[in-house]
């Protein structure tokens, strides 16, 4: 009556679930174009119609279970459904899922998810996608996560080194941090050598556009380097609590109290919708499309 190709035909052309087609295809007799109304009828295919668009609003979500973390962003297209229930349920069922599989890369993740985010769009009525996660695990250490303005921010950070509760104090602070302060590396040594030499040429140009003599351009580069390790590695940042101390110095202070030797491992830092484009709606061309329907 039909085969896998017609399967996979009609999925690619509404965007539905193998089993939605399936059952289209079997409910009209392997005919196509019924198969394509029959789903539309069923609001199933209306996702694909939505796959077009721009999904730059959302919210970033995290999840801690013992000795597991993660954060996901998942984007839809207003931030009027990324307030709404339904939006955030189908984001908290994302986020379950990074902690509970073994999950490769986003690519992975999209495709595990793939039929209930078609459902979640067809559902919701605006295109949803999921596009980015960090999962953690520690072995001697704890995780911690901080999401900020409702799901605007998400960080996930790892401290090594203990598992009781002034390490998760530590962690804690160190997540508000990152939160606010914007860190790019966890220290010097993270900074690739590609982006150190162009910042380099930069601030060398810069010394010399303001009449600085030659013979000492290259010291006044070497501190403005150092500059730039104290805004952008997490490490050599000042404490946003305590300008005095730096992060290394928070560290290591939190482990002499305990008698322990704390290290923050790693950190991921999610700003919902960095490098997407934004929907630019024109309200009176989308009235006047509407009106022709």
């Amino acid at each position: 009556m039909f085969t896998n190709k017609d399967v996979m035909d009609l999925r690619k052309k509404t965007g539905a679930g193998v089993a939605d087609c399936k059952k289209a295809l079997t409910e009209t007799d392997g005919d196509m174009e019924k198969a394509v109304d029959y789903l539309r009828e069923k609001g199933i295919a209306t996702a694909a119609k939505k796959a077009s668009r721009i999904a730059a609003e959302g919210i970033v979500a995290a999840k801690i279970e013992g000795n597991v973390g993660a954060l996901v962003e998942v984007n839809c297209e207003t931030d009027f459904v990324a307030k709404g229930d339904q939006y955030k349920e189908f984001v908290n069922s994302v986020v379950d899922y990074v902690v509970a599989n073994d999950v490769a890369d986003a690519d992975a993740l999209i495709a595990a998810k793939s039929e209930e985010t078609i459902a979640a769009t067809a559902k919701i009525g605006e295109k949803i996608a999921i596009r980015r996660f960090a999962k953690y695990e520690t072995a001697n250490g704890v995780i911690e996560s901080y999401i900020h303005m409702g799901g605007k921010v998400g960080v996930l950070v790892e401290v090594e080194g203990c598992t009781c509760n002034g390490a998760r104090e530590l962690a804690h602070d160190v997540a508000l941090q990152i939160a606010a302060a914007k860190p790019l590396y966890l220290n010097a040594s993270e900074v690739p050598a590609e982006v150190l030499d162009h910042e380099k040429e930069i601030l060398k140009a810069q010394a010399l556009n303001e009449g600085k003599p030659a013979a000492i351009v290259d010291r006044m580069v070497e501190g403005r380097v150092k500059k730039y390790y104290d805004e952008f590695c997490l490490l050599n940042q000042a404490f946003v609590k305590d300008p005095s101390m730096t992060i290394e110095k928070l560290v290591k202070s939190a482990g002499d109290k305990m008698g322990k030797t704390l290290s923050i491992k790693r950190f991921t830092r999610f700003e919902m919708g960095e490098g997407l484009e934004k929907r630019n709606d024109d309200f009176a061309a989308e009235v006047e499309a509407q009106m022709k329907k």
